[in-house]
């Protein structure tokens, strides 16, 4: 009896979270097919029944016939359909926020980075950017009681400005293990944009494997600038962009993950910047803009303090808040 109530919630447990593309397997999809779609970077029936089919045609070994059942057997898997508002709230409710170790910056966001959706950060140079990444790449394993994600890290890193011993500290700040910290954060260097986007499917195999809470990318634009040069090769550039965009976005869909991308400035040259008296925007344009769900500002303040500004949210105003960098993260502003 014991036995079957334990398969029962080992049953229920799995229902959480996304579902390995191995069950496939059970609904007539070959063990050969299934493999193929792995190899691809697909490894959860959620990444399948999110693909366009002409991605899945593309995959060398699934013909057009293959694809429309693979896709139709995902969908009996995923719910895809329509919800009442009722659900869809309750559903929200249950979203889980990283602590940013700030209070006040918690209290702007209205909790915290959120889960599942893309919180792009931007602002000049020593902003606080990548300090706010590396708190929360500590503050995401901490229990969900604490403001936590109880999960793992994966930080892009595309600048060179990744320090594990900042992460030491802030993990003393919180009473963590620093060698268990260190060891939940999978890091990566970006090299060129194309490998940027490569690892991002390394990303969704790790993030199949175990339980990841946050994704970092630090920073998403900055290969890009070097990249493509020039107005000859900004539509393919914006194109690129926007495909590594999706990709972030089918993850935070797919595995419930916070991503965090941090952008870099750019300062207007042309006329309309003399009536403008912060003349700084992110770069990327309406490709990047219409990608994040909730976009900050940060500027700098007076000494070790910042200022964050909800630049675009769907559901928070437009306020702004106080925080500091100090030596163990991210805190708040000392009045």
């Amino acid at each position: 009896m014991e036995a079957q109530q334990q398969q029962e919630q080992a049953g229920e447990e799995e229902q959480f979270g996304p579902q390995p593309i191995a069950k496939l397997e059970s609904f007539g999809i070959s063990a050969a097919d299934v493999k193929k779609l792995s190899e691809a970077g697909y490894y959860t029936v959620e990444a399948i029944a999110y693909t366009p089919k002409k991605a899945l045609i593309a995959i060398k070994g699934i013909s057009e016939a293959k694809a429309d059942k693979i896709q139709s057997e995902a969908a009996k898997l995923v719910p895809m359909g329509f919800t009442t508002a009722t659900e869809f709230h309750q559903k929200r409710s249950e979203i889980i926020q990283l602590t940013t170790g700030s209070k006040e910056l918690d209290k702007l966001l209205g909790g915290g980075i959120e889960t599942g959706s893309i919180t792009e950060i931007f602002g000049e140079f020593r902003t606080g950017k990548t300090q706010i990444c590396h708190t929360l790449a500590v503050t995401c394993q901490l229990p969900i009681d604490l403001g936590g994600g109880e999960g793992k890290c994966l930080y892009i890193d595309s600048e060179g400005t990744f320090r594990p011993e900042r992460l030491l500290s802030v993990a003393e700040r919180y009473g963590l293990s620093g060698s268990d910290v260190l060891d939940n954060v999978a890091y990566a260097r970006a090299y060129n944009t194309d490998h940027q986007s490569q690892l991002l499917l390394q990303a969704s195999a790790m993030m199949s494997e175990s339980r990841y809470a946050l994704l970092v990318v630090d920073s998403a634009t900055a290969l890009y600038r070097t990249d493509y040069s020039g107005r000859g090769e900004l539509s393919a550039r914006q194109m690129h962009l926007a495909r590594f965009l999706r990709t972030l976005l089918r993850l935070a869909d797919e595995f419930g993950v916070a991503v965090v991308i941090t952008n870099q400035v750019v300062a207007q040259v042309d006329g309309a910047a003399m009536f403008n008296a912060d003349p700084k925007k992110p770069i990327g344009g309406n490709i990047i803009a219409h990608a994040s769900t909730t976009r900050l500002y940060l500027r700098k303040g007076r000494g070790e303090t910042r200022i964050c500004k909800i630049y675009d949210s769907p559901c928070l105003p437009e306020s702004e808040a106080m925080f500091a960098i100090n030596p163990d993260g991210i805190g708040d502003a000392k009045e």
